[in-house]
């Protein structure tokens, strides 16, 4: 289940209906897909093939479309986080920097877990999400990303263009991941 946290405040939201209405406002959507339909196989298998993720996609084809028609996503993929993940550490390194984007950034978690940490001025507002929930961070919104302590999350992101995914960190620093 999410959890919201402002950290000046320290207010903790767990309702996903409230969940849904708070990060509303801050334009950032929210919705629990769940993963029920998945097996226990798909969604614990860490090396996919091609063929697994290509299944794992076709699971949530309506919603993807649905999501892909309202909001103008073009294209799909799967990313997977964990201990066997070449360059993990440094990849957690790039996307605890505080960074924008000129695109959404949208997540759907198959497996695993992790924070989004968003900079809304006077606070920042974590954003735990796991297994069954979809968060799509709005293009411009100054955030960054967390493993939390299970160091794992595989999702599927949803993009408008691959390019409009570069993460932006200042003025000019921009920096890409796969």
């Amino acid at each position: 289940m999410a959890k919201v946290v402002f950290r000046n405040s320290g207010k903790v939201i767990e309702d996903n209906t409230q969940i849904k209405e708070i990060l509303s406002e801050y334009g950032i959507v929210y919705d629990v897909w769940g993963v029920d339909r998945l097996s226990e196989d798909l969604r614990k298998d860490y090396e996919l093939s091609e063929e697994k993720q290509k299944e794992i996609i076709k699971a949530y084809e309506k919603e993807l479309k649905e999501l892909k028609e309202k909001m103008g996503y073009i294209t799909e993929d799967i990313v997977v986080l964990w201990e066997k993940t070449p360059n993990l550490e440094g990849l957690e390194a790039k996307f605890k920097r505080e960074h924008h984007h000129t695109d959404d950034e949208v997540r759907f978690v198959i497996d695993g877990s992790g924070v989004f940490p968003v900079n809304i001025g006077d606070d920042i507002m974590d954003i735990y999400v796991e297994a069954g929930e979809l968060i799509v961070v709005p293009a411009g919104a100054r955030h960054w990303f967390e493993l939390d302590e299970n160091k794992k999350i595989k999702c599927i992101r949803v993009f408008k263009t691959p390019a409009g995914w570069e993460a932006i960190y200042e003025k000019d620093e921009k920096a890409t991941w796969g």
